[in-house]
C-alpha cells in the first residue's frame, strides 16, 4: 500500500485540504459547503484505487481547527478507501498490473 501526501493550503480567501495524487491533485475546500465537489473529489479516488491500494497521511505543523479537521477527514477518508478496495479486489474490478 502506498501513502500519499495531504497537505492543508491556507489563504485569506479559503481553506483547502489538498490530496497529492501520484499524477494529479485534488483539494477540497473546506471553507464551503459543496457536497457535489467533495462527490467529485470521491469519484476520482475510486478510480485511482481501482489502479492499487493507497492511503494519506496529512502533512501541516499548524495545529489549528483545520488540522483537526483534515485529520478526522483524513481518518475517515483512509477507512472508506480500504473498505472500497477490498470490495473491489472481491469483485475482481481492480485495474492492476500484473
Amino acid at each position: 500500500m502506498e501513502t500519499l501526501k495531504a497537505i492543508i493550503l491556507r489563504t485569506d480567501d479559503k481553506t483547502v485540504l489538498s490530496l497529492n495524487l501520484v499524477e494529479k491533485n485534488l483539494e477540497i475546500v473546506l471553507t464551503e459547503d459543496k457536497p457535489n465537489e467533495v462527490k467529485n473529489v470521491f469519484n476520482q479516488l475510486l478510480l485511482e484505487l481501482k489502479k492499487g491500494e493507497f492511503n494519506f497521511e496529512l502533512e501541516d505543523s499548524i495545529e489549528d481547527l483545520y488540522y483537526h479537521i483534515s485529520i478526522e477527514y483524513i481518518s475517515q477518508l483512509n477507512s472508506e478507501l480500504s473498505s472500497i478496495y477490498k470490495e473491489l479486489e472481491d469483485y475482481e474490478l481492480l485495474d492492476e498490473e500484473e
